[in-house]
Formats: C-alpha cells, sequence, structure tokens
C-alpha cells in the first residue's frame, strides 16, 4: 500500500469528480446497515460505528482492504433495470454508495472523499452472503460491478454530499 505522501500526491489535481450519496453502517454482523449523515474514518481501524470497526464484520480479517466498501448508485439502478431486482442501497452491504465515478478506476489509485484520502485496493464482488440476505442471485450480475474495497489513507470524518475527487494517477 502507498503512503500518505503517495497518495496526497495523486490527488493533486481532480481528473474524474463524483459524488458521495450515501454512508451505511452496521454495528454488527448481519445486522440491517442504517444510514448515516457521516462518519469518522480511521486508517487501520474502517468506518466507526461499523462492524467492521469493531472487527465483527462476517469477512472480517485484520487487512486493510476491509475498512471501507464502496458502490456505484449506477450499478444498483442497472441492476433494477436489467435484472428486475430491486437493490436498495443499504442492502448492497457497502459502506459509501457513490454517484459520477467509475470505482473500477480506481483500484490501485488514491482519491479524496470530501477531507479522507482513500486507496483503491481490489473490487469488491457479488457473494454468496449478499444473496443469502437478499434472496436474490446477484453473482452473475454483479460480476465486475460489485463495487470496490479501500483502504483509509487519511482519516476525517466523511459527509453525505462530499465530493469524491479522483487523482490523475495511478499510485507509484
Amino acid at each position: 500500500m502507498g503512503t500518505a505522501g503517495d497518495c496526497a500526491q495523486a490527488c493533486a489535481g481532480p481528473t474524474d469528480d463524483g459524488r458521495l450519496i450515501g454512508i451505511y453502517v452496521a454495528a454488527e454482523a448481519r445486522l440491517p446497515l442504517r444510514a448515516v449523515p457521516e462518519v469518522r474514518a480511521e486508517p487501520g481501524r474502517g468506518l466507526e460505528g461499523d462492524r467492521y470497526w469493531a472487527r465483527q464484520g462476517t469477512l472480517w480479517k485484520p487487512e486493510p482492504d476491509r475498512e471501507v466498501t464502496l458502490i456505484e448508485s449506477e450499478c444498483l439502478e442497472a441492476l433494477a433495470r436489467e435484472a428486475a431486482v430491486a437493490l436498495e442501497p443499504a442492502a448492497a452491504r457497502r459502506n459509501l454508495v457513490t454517484r459520477g465515478v467509475r470505482l473500477n478506476d480506481l483500484v490501485g489509485r488514491c482519491f479524496q472523499v470530501g477531507e479522507v484520502t482513500l486507496k483503491g485496493l481490489r473490487l469488491c464482488e457479488g457473494c454468496g452472503h449478499l444473496e443469502r440476505l437478499t434472496g436474490a442471485q446477484l453473482r452473475p450480475f454483479l460480476a465486475g460491478r460489485a463495487g470496490l474495497r479501500a483502504a483509509i489513507i487519511t482519516g476525517g470524518v466523511i459527509r453525505v454530499g462530499d465530493t469524491i475527487e479522483v487523482g490523475p494517477e495511478r499510485d507509484p
């Protein structure tokens, strides 16, 4: 993983801006996620009040790709349109819901969400856990578009409505 300095340099000039339209956390594994207007993000820990912050998530491991997950609202809209599955943002089991930024393009890149710097580590994939919780067969549809796992590089508060600014190049 890059350093905070690497990410600050990578985020020096936005090339593709989006917006954060939802923040979701659950205090314990398997509980429904609840919308919150803001959340504190801490490097090495995750989002305050979330199950992974408390090290209680179903898939918790001491790895940075468990700190924050993101999904595009456009993906949820496409799921409803193309697969006739209405998946509410909280039911997608991702922490941050975005609009106007392609998350797949952020693997290996740093980006700002408000005052917080994140680094995209790898894509999320649809999983059996999500299918069990929703009762819908989602994996074939969500392959390659189920979101992004990210590490928190510099902490702070993330708020609904924050701009997402993507740096011009991949992190070295």
